[in-house]
């Protein structure tokens, strides 16, 4: 028997927020979004999802108003989390912090530090030095120990992401190496 694709006949919560961000790839792309991602071909790039599943998820996020398309200068869009995908972060460090205990066996791919400070989080939220609950847009995600250097030209956001990048902050368009 094939599963629904929605949780319409339950009253909970979870299921209502799975309804949003359930689907494979979707926390991928929020995340990628804190990491400062804003194009649609630099999500495409570093994730290596198919470009119609990724115009769906971003459709879909942006109607749940976890994402807000913006115009640029140019012809094309950028996404950018709204209040209530930024609300999405202890999710996400909470299922980054697990997936690190259970498959990262060199250690964390990221850290996150402290913009004010440089100590790293607790898994709390809380900077380990001063002891203030973080915001995202005070958080600095950095390479971490489980980090494997990648073998020939990475992409963009990989490239951005190889130094330490405030979250939040978009990706330069113009320079693949240097965070804006």
């Amino acid at each position: 028997m094939p599963l629904p694709h929605d949780y319409s006949g339950q009253s909970c919560s979870l299921a209502r927020a799975l309804e949003i961000v359930g689907e494979r790839w979707t926390l991928l792309i929020v995340r990628d979004a804190f990491y400062g991602v804003r194009r649609f071909d630099d999500f495409a790039a570093h994730l290596g999802i198919p470009r119609a599943v990724l115009s769906e998820r971003l459709k879909s996020l942006t109607t749940a108003g976890v994402l807000v398309r913006v115009g640029t200068d140019g012809a094309r869009h950028e996404y950018e989390l709204t209040p209530k995908g930024v609300a999405l972060w202890p999710a996400l460090r909470a299922l980054t912090d697990w997936g690190d205990d259970h498959y990262a066996p060199t250690g964390p791919r990221r850290i996150l530090l402290h913009a004010e400070d440089g100590a790293p989080l607790e898994r709390d939220g809380r900077c380990s030095g001063c002891g203030a609950r973080v915001e995202p847009a005070d958080v600095v995600i950095a390479p971490g120990p489980g980090l494997v250097p990648t073998s020939g030209s990475p992409d963009r956001v990989t490239a951005a992401l190889a130094i330490p990048h405030r979250a939040l902050e978009p990706i330069s368009p113009r320079d693949p190496g240097t965070p804006a």
